[in-house]
């Protein structure tokens, strides 16, 4: 741990020098700056603590801060490097006001250890204008430009071009800048610092991009006391569904993404999702997703000292249809299948619960495709499969393998016949049947290079196994680098029941 009456600074490499990116209170006291180089600092304090810059943790830190500051609203905008924006419009009331939510934002962070500066105003760039100032001040809605006026020109984050063309100007605080014309200021120093300049003074806004999108509906609590105890927890994860349920219910909607955040008294926050393959609009089906998904993941849900908010959201939500139920019981069997298959999905995986759905084309092992149940359980039972003829056989086998694999086989005595003999995993079959070709050309216009055309057979061997081979090219159709003819292999691709 650092002393903090040490001065200590953070370094990185900037136009080929070392230069002070960031710096703690006793290396200000020593007339340093963002930007000094190195040797500088060095020649002023030989024994100066420097360490380099890591942007990268620099940003993953910034996350796990607006992370934890979602507990005072769901709209977090990060500001790099330093800065985060929150937009508290109708949240300010939740903790007594606006200088009580500042105050026990500001506090909190400082006994972890962060340097903090916080101001509150109409438009974002107005507060971080006062931020870089100094710490605290709350701006009325219109008052952004006298509050602004007398500050120099540094908070306003300007390009360092621009800011020495403003000084060499005379210019020295954001006042004598407003008072140009402003067609001045753009014709000197471009269009984006006269917006800046102007969202400044509150004169004009810009919206904050969230980190996360806002929920469509949220039910939270906060606890004076901290919970840690898995009853406590379910309890209240239990009511939060009940007000979701609702609210949800007033506009006749049900959930298909849900997501309960839990917040730790350290700033250590967890986030737990479940999806539905349909829209949940009931207490008891949102407690046993999320029971299922507390007992599946792999990292427990440690509450350290104590969860002191929790909140469950509704980030996806659809129209519920009402339907009076009859006598059927196959419209009972499909709504446990759905309830069945959200539960597997949040216990193992989304992407491990499968369905199959017919795709477009005549290749065999591309003719299904795979997707998430939950997704497409509806898409997979209505779909158009292809319908067996009444009496014939299967054309296709029961089990196709993912990837054919090669059979060792005697040269056919005819070419447009199967082999009368094989090899197939060190075991020898001697083909008894066989039905076929059936001949499938390859989709050449989804290829860069050549491909062969398949001769498919349905064939039995002696023991009555089915097996469905094919020739992987037509004789006379291969040929090797010596433009020689080369026979084509025999694969194997599936098994009949």
């Amino acid at each position: 741990m650092h002393d903090a009456h040490r001065p200590l600074i953070v370094v990185a490499k900037e136009n080929n020098a070392w230069q002070i990116t960031a710096l703690n209170d006793a290396a200000a006291r020593l007339g340093l700056e963002i930007g000094f180089p190195l040797a500088n600092a060095r020649a002023v304090c030989p024994d100066i603590d420097a360490c380099d810059a890591d942007p990268v943790a620099d940003g993953e830190l910034l996350n796990a801060i607006a992370d934890w500051c979602d507990r005072f609203t769901p709209l977090v905008a990060l500001d790099p490097p330093h800065g985060l924006f929150l937009d508290i419009t109708g949240c300010a009331h939740l903790f007594g006001g606006e200088a009580a939510l500042m105050e026990q934002l500001c506090a909190t962070l400082t006994r972890q250890g962060f340097i903090v500066s916080a101001a509150i105003a109409g438009t974002s760039v107005c507060a971080r204008t006062l931020s870089r100032y100094r710490h605290g001040p709350i701006v009325a809605a219109g008052d952004e430009a006298t509050a602004v006026m007398p500050l120099p020109l540094y908070p306003l984050g300007a390009d360092e071009a621009i800011m020495r063309g403003l000084q060499r100007a005379g210019l020295k605080t954001i006042g004598d800048v407003a008072a140009r014309a402003r067609h001045e200021i753009t014709a000197r120093f471009g269009a984006a610092f006269t917006t800046l300049l102007e969202q400044a003074l509150g004169q004009g806004d810009s919206p904050i991009s969230p980190r996360k999108p806002l929920p469509d509906f949220i039910a939270e609590k906060r606890f004076p006391e901290p919970i840690s105890t898995d009853a406590v927890i379910t309890a209240m994860l239990h009511a939060l569904a009940g007000m979701l349920i609702a609210a949800m219910d007033k506009q006749g909607k049900g959930a298909r993404l849900l997501e309960a955040a839990f917040f730790r008294t350290d700033g250590v926050v967890r986030v737990i999702a479940a999806q539905t393959g349909q829209a949940v609009n009931r207490v008891e089906v949102i407690d046993r997703l999320f029971r299922e998904r507390l007992d599946a993941i792999a990292d427990p849900l440690d509450p350290g000292f104590g969860f002191d908010m929790m909140r469950l959201s509704a980030s996806h939500t659809e129209i519920v249809v009402q339907q009076q139920n009859d006598l059927d019981s196959r419209v009972q069997d499909n709504d446990e299948v759905i309830g069945l298959v959200d539960r597997l999905s949040a216990r193992i995986g989304l992407r491990r619960v499968l369905v199959h759905v017919p795709v477009d084309t005549h290749i065999p092992e591309l003719e299904a495709g795979p997707m998430p149940a939950q997704w497409g359980l509806i898409e997979a039972s209505l779909a158009p499969w292809p319908l067996r003829i009444t009496g014939e056989p299967p054309l296709r086998p029961l089990r196709l393998f993912e990837r054919p694999e090669i059979i060792d086989v005697k040269l056919a005595e005819f070419p447009d016949k199967p082999p009368q003999s094989f090899t197939w995993r060190r075991i020898n079959h001697t083909v008894r049947r066989a039905e076929g070709p059936e001949r499938i050309a390859m989709e050449w216009w989804r290829s860069q290079g050549p491909q062969s055309t398949r001769d498919y057979f349905r064939v039995e061997d002696d023991i009555g196994q089915r097996l469905w081979i094919f020739r992987d090219g037509l004789y006379g159709e291969i040929r090797d680098d010596e433009n020689k003819i080369v026979h084509p292999k025999w694969f194997i691709h599936g098994l009949f029941a």
